[in-house]
């Protein structure tokens, strides 16, 4: 059976329009986790923000990247751990990431094709690789693992709004010492460091708003 809806259909293939990509921005906050802070959530907060563009494959996976700024800081005092000759220290720092990430929908993620069954709403998951910078006195630089989970929303034709929350894992233990002097939280106990001791993290929330562009001509979906 053959069909002729804005586009060519067939049984089992659809050539019909959608936007390939979206561009826009990431506005939340951003928190460490290390020695200084092993188990809390949002502690001493700070603003994160940057840009996003994301190429969308088709309605299940998409490929994100982003270049954003963010500030962390954090302090001993409030850690509950005991550091070598009781000493204590507090810092903070600003950071910047350039990062790529995977992502996939739960659902078929778009505003038409409801006979695909298709959602203006999807949860998904991502990953990826990324690169940390953050200048001070003792400059760290270090590639990060990023995890995560977001909620995205078709708010109207081609405006996507969205919310996600992540964890970076950092290839690195110097991101909380930005400073030469005092207490270094770069192994503070001089213990052999591993993939999952003595190395920092990060965490970002943010809230997002993207336009999608790039429109594609006869695209196929699909319907099997």
């Amino acid at each position: 059976m053959f069909f002729i809806v804005g586009g060519i259909f067939s049984s089992n293939t659809i050539l019909a329009q959608e936007y390939k990509y979206e561009i826009g921005g990431m506005a939340g906050t951003s928190f460490y986790m290390g020695d200084a802070n092993k188990t809390k959530l949002f502690q001493n907060p700070g603003f994160a923000a940057g840009a996003v563009f994301r190429y969308n494959k088709n309605f299940r996976w998409a490929f994100k990247g982003d270049l954003l700024m963010g500030r962390v800081s954090g302090d001993t005092e409030k850690s509950g751990n005991v550091f070598p000759h009781g000493q204590n220290v507090s810092f903070s720092r600003t950071f910047f990431e350039l990062g790529g990430q995977i992502e996939y929908n739960f659902f078929n993620y778009s505003d038409k094709y409801e006979f695909l069954g298709t959602k203006k709403m999807s949860p998904y998951l991502f990953t990826g690789l990324g690169l940390t910078l953050a200048p001070g006195d003792e400059f760290f630089g270090a590639l990060n693992i990023p995890l995560g989970l977001g909620l995205k929303y078709k708010w109207k034709d081609r405006l996507n709004v969205g919310f996600e929350l992540s964890v970076r894992k950092l290839f690195g233990d110097s991101f909380d010492s930005p400073k030469k002097d005092g207490l270094s939280l770069n192994d503070p106990y001089n213990i052999e460091s591993s993939f999952f001791k003595n190395k920092d993290w990060y965490c970002l929330a943010m809230f997002s708003v993207t336009w999608d562009f790039g429109l594609r001509t006869r695209s196929c979906l699909n319907i099997d």
